[in-house]
């Protein structure tokens, strides 16, 4: 029984944490696998940082799945039939709106990072701090998960309306729709991401 790379992989960092978590746990050291004390050491800034690189990153990343997998069909049908080549062009429109949605967020999100200086050596993040680095983190996550697979599925759902068109041009309208309740999955990250982080405030530190 053989298993593929990214499980092989999968495999390897899952026995890595179970190595390091038992070494901790028997050399008396446990109190350092603190997850609760990683979320509040690390600063909110990177949590929100990381929000907009997700959201950006996988966003692109699902346009360019979905703009490779239509355009491959595309370019390869159009030689045996010219006509499907400009019609079929919308398909890379919708795979291209999908990074415009992770790049709308990021906008967003980066109006919402302010920069705040402690009073006090010392100082400790607020609760509202933390909040918002973590409701900008999920956020971005959420929208970039979301207009990943958006993107994979526009990609393929035009490439099989690039293939259909070709074989007959009555079916071009009918797969059309299908592909356009695909890009709205997109929309619904876009519109959740928006709720997520609409309560996050200005990053401030707690009163000494």
């Amino acid at each position: 029984m053989s298993y593929s790379k990214t499980a092989s992989l999968g495999y390897l960092a899952l026995l890595f944490a179970v190595v390091v978590f038992l070494n901790l746990l028997f050399t008396g050291n446990g109190q350092l696998f603190n997850v609760g004390y990683f979320l509040t050491a690390t600063t909110p800034y990177m949590w929100a940082v990381l929000g907009c690189a997700l959201s950006v990153g996988l966003s692109v990343l699902g346009a360019a799945w979905g703009i490779y997998i239509t355009g491959v069909s595309l370019v390869g049908a159009a030689v045996k039939t010219p006509r499907i080549r400009t019609k079929n062009l919308i398909s890379i429109i919708f795979c291209e709106v999908v990074a415009i949605y992770g790049l709308i967020i990021a906008i967003i999100f980066t109006s919402k990072i302010t920069y705040a200086e402690p009073d006090l050596v010392g100082q400790v993040w607020s609760r509202q701090a933390y909040f918002s680095g973590y409701a900008l983190f999920w956020s971005g996550l959420t929208v970039g998960l979301s207009n990943l697979f958006c993107g994979v599925c526009v990609g393929t759902t035009g490439a099989t309306c690039v293939i259909a068109d070709a074989a007959d041009g009555q079916l071009f309208v009918k797969v059309l729709i299908i592909e356009i309740f695909g890009s709205i999955v997109g929309l619904f990250g876009l519109i959740i991401g928006l709720l997520m982080s609409a309560k996050a405030t200005e990053f401030e530190f707690a009163p000494a």
